[in-house]
């Protein structure tokens, strides 16, 4: 790095992503517990605004940094507001909501401000805050919502570019982590050392700008749901009463990458960024760092990795998070890139699973049959294709499954979960595969660009997967071969 980039890394991240230890806290951090505790504010504060209530959460976990007050002005402004804060102060909820909201990384690891969603992703609370409150002040103000992408992803996108220019372009955003009990969590440790930008800041980052643009657009004539009604309504839902993903066209959060791309493709995020870096640089009296030439650069090829990693490839539902045991004996590397792509289903489990509960105890009981009945050192497929919005980490990108008799070297395997012998996944989850894995497989020099596609039966005689309807479908798709 250069002395430029170090000192500018010095000046930004310690001002934006403190890195110390605090002890461990015993609330459970997720996304329910913290609905809860809204509820519970609510319930005591029947005439508070949600936009008032946001407010007095964000004075008390600490957010009334310059660019935030620049855009939503200080939270001191209602006098609503500073009575809330009083009543917290004296009852658990300050507690829970300091450290809920309070978003530091450790210097073991242990990201925290972040909570557990029911669809399996971890999200930071303080962009999705920031996001919603922006949405609810334009509401209120009956304006188009100011802020809202310098604060949920502009800022936190712009400064770790910038500070991380002269590091490979693979390490600038990320890690991702896992919980320490995906029943009951309280501890998330990153994989590797931290950028400013993990994976639950971009999580959380997407979240408040879908929500902060949808809040904004709401038709004046409504009543402004509750900030537990919103929280609800993107994160809890239940698949079964319509027909999975394919028919619930409302914003929940397993759509948040094609979402946020809706909103965000049309823009020129490289000027948008920009502009918001030469915000931070003003209020923060910096602006000698625009002299700096690489910046731009620097910008531009962090935006095509922004894109490639967060839009064009879907969301990884990653081992630990659905529960895998270790892998038994020594993990093969493949040769990559592959030139091969098998299409399966599992049979058993024989219908689709449409929560992450689900979807996890499912990828155990197959990991289970694949290491115990049948003695293999893993559950065999690459990936496999959940109907909750997700795709599951099997032996992944770069190990040797176990998938395709005499072809696990040279192929990935990805199965999805059901059997479609006479019906077809959902469309969601086959565009996942079909559009968005594939790509993601290619364009990160994983798949040949010209890789054949095939079914599991064409590889050996005697079986049927991935069933007639899939069978069927997959003839269709680009780079089939018979």
């Amino acid at each position: 790095m250069t002395s430029l980039g170090l000192l500018f890394f010095s000046l930004t991240f310690l001002g934006h992503f403190t890195v110390h230890t605090r002890p461990a806290v015993g609330h459970l951090r997720n996304m329910d517990s913290l609905i809860r505790a809204v509820q519970q504010v609510e319930e005591s504060n029947p005439n508070l605004s949600p936009l008032a209530l946001v407010r007095a959460l964000r004075r008390i976990a600490g957010h009334d940094d310059a660019m935030t007050v620049h855009f939503l002005g200080t939270s001191h402004v209602f006098t609503a507001t500073a009575g809330l804060e009083t009543a917290i102060l004296n009852s658990s909820s300050f507690s829970f909501f300091d450290k809920a909201l309070h978003h530091i990384v450790t210097d073991n690891g242990e990201e925290r401000g972040v909570v557990l969603a029911p669809d399996g992703t971890t999200v930071a609370l303080a962009p999705l805050m920031l996001g919603i409150e922006a949405g609810l002040n334009a509401w209120t103000e009956g304006a188009a919502p100011v802020g809202l992408f310098p604060l949920t992803l502009g800022r936190t996108l712009g400064l770790t570019f910038l500070s991380l220019q002269d590091f490979p372009v693979v390490y600038r955003l990320g890690p991702n982590g896992c919980w320490d009990n995906a029943e009951y969590p309280k501890v998330f440790k990153l994989y590797h050392t931290p950028t400013l930008a993990t994976e639950a800041v971009i999580s959380g980052g997407m979240d408040g700008l879908i929500l902060g643009k949808h809040l904004s657009n709401l038709p004046k004539s409504e009543t402004l749901p509750t900030l537990s009604e919103i929280l609800k309504g993107y994160y809890i839902f239940d698949l079964r009463e319509g027909q999975g993903l394919d028919g619930l066209t409302d914003k929940i959060s397993p759509k948040r990458r094609q979402l946020s791309r809706l909103i965000l493709e049309p823009v020129d995020l490289q000027n948008e960024v920009m502009e918001t870096l030469a915000l931070v640089w003003q209020l923060e009296r910096t602006e000698w760092i625009a002299f700096d030439t690489g910046i731009r650069q620097a910008v531009s090829e962090g935006l095509q990795e922004f894109v490639r990693k967060y839009w064009d490839c879907p969301q990884v539902i990653p081992r630990c998070q659905w529960g895998a045991k270790p892998r038994v004996g020594t993990p093969i590397p493949l040769s990559l890139p592959l030139n091969n792509l098998f299409v399966h289903h599992t049979s058993t489990p024989s219908s689709p699973c449409l929560t992450f509960p689900e979807c996890a105890r499912d990828m155990r009981s197959m990991q289970r049959f694949h290491q115990e009945d049948r003695g293999w050192s893993d559950i065999g497929y690459s990936f496999v294709m959940g109907s909750d919005g997700y795709v599951y980490e099997g032996a992944g990108w770069n190990i040797v499954g176990t998938h395709t008799r005499g072809q696990n070297s040279v192929g990935y395997g990805v199965s999805f979960i059901g059997n479609y012998s006479a019906v077809l996944p959902s469309r969601y989850s086959i565009d996942l595969l079909r559009h968005r894995l594939v790509k993601c497989a290619v364009d990160g020099g994983r798949l040949v660009s010209n890789f054949s596609l095939k079914g599991h039966r064409q590889m050996v005689n005697y079986t049927a997967c991935p069933g007639d309807a899939l069978f069927s479908e997959i003839r269709g798709w680009d780079n089939f071969r018979e």
